[in-house]
């Protein structure tokens, strides 16, 4: 059986900035990435989705993003090509095409079975799947019986499919509003949620959201220890978004309450029918490896952390979990503080060991 110092799993984002962070601790790191490629997650969100961080700040440890404007909102095509480039450059041994089943107890540390039969033995795993793999559907009121299309925002890819259509789309973030605003371009479209949508400026004083949230700290403050649930997610605008939803394009009401057949239930009792109904209700952490190590996971498969680490499981650790220490911890800006924080606790781990 192959043995190794640390295996991460997920050649996204995190697991690169993990592999980087882990190298310069002098550590070997091998990255397991279920994909055909180390881009995570990327390559499959919607088609005209851009950064809401300038260039200058959507980085990982080592290597600034490419271009000559640094402070342009990079396409998701960008982004892309960033991770490949990031990959090619680290000293790493990243494996795609490898999709781990399970992480098991076994000798000096853990087992890592994968999906082609291979196993092997390592000292430490450290969790960086994200969370793409694993939708999040809430139980809404009679939409198992709707007789329309029912979709997540993460199989949305544009609005060509919903020309013409009256589209319901649920949630109130960023990808809802923006998804929204686009599908209103084509079909009539009401952005549907339990609270209203909440703007943040993208630019105040001349300067971008991100350049004060570095400036001030808050950025990297630790603040997901205090945090039991996530709060309300502020929508990062420019003013197209205010302007979209003033202008009923798209209209933005309260969640429906029911559904019959074709039709959602407004809470005015309007019954409207309606042709698709997509959920931007965000993701849960992609961990299903994890479920038979105990004490990994708690019930409802949520990671059992502090700030990454795992307290019940001596070198088992994650990156890229939302607030899992500071607002910024599951994006490109922000992943390469907490890879670091977690390659130092598995350093000086496996030193003792």
């Amino acid at each position: 059986m192959e043995q190794v110092d640390v295996a991460v799993i997920g050649g996204g984002q995190s697991g690169l900035a993990t592999a980087y962070a882990l190298l310069g601790r002098g550590l070997r790191p091998v990255v397991l990435e279920a994909s055909d490629r180390a881009a995570g997650s990327w390559p499959r969100y919607y088609d005209s989705l851009t950064l809401f961080s300038p260039a200058r700040y959507s980085t990982l440890p080592g290597m600034p993003f490419p271009g000559g404007d640094p402070d342009r909102y990079p396409h998701r095509d960008e982004v892309v090509a960033y991770l490949n480039g990031y990959a090619d450059r680290l000293d790493a041994d990243i494996r795609t095409g490898r999709r781990v089943l399970a992480v098991q107890r076994g000798g000096d540390g853990f087992e890592v079975k994968l999906e082609d039969g291979a196993r092997m033995a390592t000292r430490a795993v450290v969790a960086a799947s994200g969370t793409f793999g694993r939708p999040f559907r809430p139980a809404l009121p009679g939409l198992e019986e709707f007789t329309g299309a029912v979709l997540h925002a993460a199989q949305y890819r544009n609005p060509e499919p919903f020309a013409g259509q009256r589209v319901v789309v649920v949630g109130a973030g960023n990808s809802a509003v923006q998804i929204a605003a686009e599908l209103a371009g084509a079909a009539r479209v009401t952005l549907a949620s339990r609270a209203p949508v909440r703007c943040a400026r993208q630019r105040t004083l001349g300067r971008d959201l991100h350049f004060w949230l570095r400036r001030t700290g808050l950025d990297a403050a630790p603040l997901g220890r205090f945090l039991r649930t996530p709060p309300t997610q502020l929508v990062i605008d420019d003013g197209r978004y205010r302007t979209a939803l003033a202008a009923g394009a798209p209209e933005r009401r309260e969640l429906f309450t029911g559904v019959d057949g074709a039709k959602v239930i407004w809470p005015d009792r309007e019954r409207e029918e309606v042709d698709a109904i997509v959920l931007a209700t965000g993701y849960r952490p992609d961990l299903p490896y994890l479920a038979g190590l105990d004490g990994a996971l708690g019930g409802a498969g949520q990671p059992l952390h502090r700030e990454g680490i795992s307290g019940s499981r001596p070198g088992l650790a994650f990156v890229g979990l939302e607030w899992q220490r500071s607002l910024s911890s599951n994006s490109l800006r922000g992943v390469g503080r907490d890879a670091a924080r977690i390659a130092r606790h598995l350093a000086a781990h496996l030193g003792r060991r």
